[in-house]
């Protein structure tokens, strides 16, 4: 309505400050999304972390409602830019209008949210309201948002007070009003972000702050101790009536020095296409909480998602994603900034080769124990599997593992017992050839489509040629796949037939008539902690093959690398997976029935 008013009238009688309304909704919602993938990115960092205790997907589901907030307050806006006096035809700027608001700001709407909120906390408000915020111990910026409705309607009527003062005083204008709101979000945000960002020589500077700006520690004292810290933005009212937490400042200083946690295992991965930057744990919540499924509407969002391509070469190394933790190891998860594409053009081999070595060095001087890589980072053209490294820096401390002898383990406890023949199809990788020579040595014939794969198989498996078999028909029911699998060859397996990935990306599903089995991963345990976002297109809390097996590696204490063309006893590596409370998948079909 803004837009075709602006458009069909005159300049004379056009409304610019109501036309910049929906700027404001859309910084607003680019506000917020700023500081959910910061507060992310710092608290995996560690430096200045407050709270250690993560997120889960309880609370990512029930904080993904944080934007009706910002629609709600645009109907208030949108209808009293229309109806109120004073608040059309804003000037984009007045000095006096800016003061008012600070002061009505400090004055009123500090004094009055300190009682009222107070008052939430009557045991009465806070069962029926209040709770639900308090539901979210471990806070992230989005969590100051998370309210029930009658409790929104509350806080923008209180909101509303140095802009309804500004629109009688017709000292309103549409830089003030942006200001405010944006003042609003920017301390909301800060004050649940969970990690520490206030420098120390502010307050020593200007020592009176303490008492007219909070920290994020400050309010994060407010979601532990729940009794306390009860102001706004400024605390001044919690000194005047002595409800401060008096571990307050010790808090901030704690928080303040805290520096870069040090993982025991670092996980490597990469971007996969322009639009998985949305789906990583510091894009779109929404997004990362649910397995990697492409969405129409994010071909819409072109311009950021080329801006983000831009970027990431730009920066051009690699970052960390995400943190977990899992019995007495710390877990990190880093990410080169390269997409599958470029990982098959021979050309970039060097410069990936440079940022995964890159890592391996750097976390090498942190102290790290064992780096798993992830997806591509490990190939036998790119870098032999990655021991390319190790012989690169034969005296590494840190152990490089790639995770086969873990995906072929799974692969192999994926066959239907009862099985005698399976069809394997697709590139013949490390994984492959360990998977066929297990296969032989338990009796069932692994075929092949191709004659060319057929002699590398018995080749590499010299005297188990009895268990390999040049197949004349894809009658096959258990099809073990890899990359370069056709979708011709995927059309013409028979009905019910159960195919099962031994590489790290799935096929495409093609056949609604068949079964699709996961790629190599499990369920993790439930003491794993921090798990709020789905690794690629894996369901949650599940965890990839190649993942798992970095930090079985540590648990295990093993001191061997596992890359290049070596591999674990994979029986050794499949029972002390499972003795650590990792769990196979299972899918339902009539394989797993009979």
């Amino acid at each position: 309505h803004s837009t075709w008013l602006f458009v069909a009238n005159d300049a004379k009688e056009r409304d610019v400050s109501y036309f910049l309304m929906l700027g404001v909704v859309l910084w607003r919602i680019i506000h917020n999304q700023i500081w959910i993938s910061l507060s992310r990115y710092r608290t995996a960092k560690g430096n200045g972390r407050i709270l250690d205790r993560g997120l889960e997907f309880e609370q990512v589901d029930r904080e993904n409602n944080w934007d009706e907030q910002i629609l709600f307050n645009a109907l208030l806006f949108y209808t009293g830019s229309r109806h109120l006096p004073g608040a059309q035809k804003l000037p984009l700027w007045r000095a006096h209008g800016v003061l008012l608001s600070i002061v009505l700001h400090a004055g009123p709407v500090e004094f009055l949210y300190y009682w009222f909120h107070r008052a939430l906390h009557h045991h009465y408000l806070y069962s029926r309201y209040h709770s639900h915020h308090h539901s979210s111990i471990v806070t992230q910026p989005i969590t100051s948002v998370i309210h029930p409705f009658a409790e929104h309607v509350v806080y923008s009527a209180l909101f509303f007070i140095p802009i309804l003062g500004t629109m009688l005083t017709r000292t309103m204008s549409v830089l003030s009003f942006t200001a405010y709101i944006t003042y609003i979000d920017f301390m909301n945000n800060m004050g649940h972000c969970n990690f520490e960002l206030i420098p120390n020589w502010l307050f020593s500077l200007f020592p009176p702050l303490k008492y007219f700006m909070y920290t994020p520690s400050y309010h994060s004292l407010h979601h532990t101790q729940f009794r306390t810290n009860y102001s706004l933005f400024m605390p001044i009212y919690d000194y005047i009536y002595e409800t401060m937490d008096k571990s307050s400042d010790a808090l901030y200083e704690t928080s303040l020095k805290r520096e870069e946690e040090t993982p025991d295992v670092l996980h490597l991965t990469h971007l996969t296409t322009p639009e998985s930057i949305y789906h990583l744990p510091l894009g779109f919540a929404s997004l990362a909480s649910r397995p990697h499924t492409s969405k129409w509407y994010l071909w819409l969002m072109w311009p950021v998602t080329l801006w983000s391509m831009i970027l990431t070469w730009i920066y051009g190394r690699t970052f960390v994603v995400e943190r977990q933790r899992f019995d007495n190891l710390r877990l990190q998860t880093w990410a080169i900034p390269k997409y599958n594409l470029q990982y098959y053009l021979q050309w970039q081999n060097e410069a990936i080769n440079r940022l995964i070595e890159e890592a391996i060095i750097q976390a090498e001087e942190k102290g790290v124990k064992v780096l798993c890589l992830g997806l591509l980072n490990q190939g036998e053209e790119l870098n032999r599997y990655g021991g390319l490294y190790v012989h690169r820096h034969p005296h590494l401390k840190i152990r490089v593992v790639d995770g086969s002898s873990l995906a072929v383990a799974i692969t192999l406890n994926t066959i239907p017992k009862g099985t005698t023949q399976v069809l394997l199809r697709g590139n013949l990788t490390k994984v492959a050839y360990a998977v066929a020579f297990a296969l032989c040595q338990k009796g069932i014939q692994v075929a092949t489509l191709h004659h060319d794969e057929y002699l590398k198989l018995t080749k590499s498996l010299s005297g188990m040629e009895s268990g390999l078999l040049l197949a004349k028909s894809y009658a096959h029911k258990v099809w073990l796949v890899g990359d370069g699998l056709s979708e011709e060859e995927q059309l013409r397996a028979p009905k019910g037939t159960l195919f099962v990935p031994f590489s790290q990306f799935p096929p495409k599903k093609l056949r609604k008539d068949c079964f699709y089995h996961y790629t190599p991963a499990m369920r993790t345990p439930i003491s794993l902690e921090n798990v709020h976002a789905c690794e690629n297109w894996l369901p949650r809390r599940v965890m990839s093959a190649w993942r798992i097996a970095g930090i079985v590696h540590a648990l295990e204490g093993w001191k061997e690398h596992e890359c290049g063309y070596n591999m674990s006893n994979i029986d050794n590596v499949w029972q002390a997976t499972l003795q650590h409370g990792f769990q196979p998948l299972m899918i339902s079909t009539s394989h797993t029935k009979n």
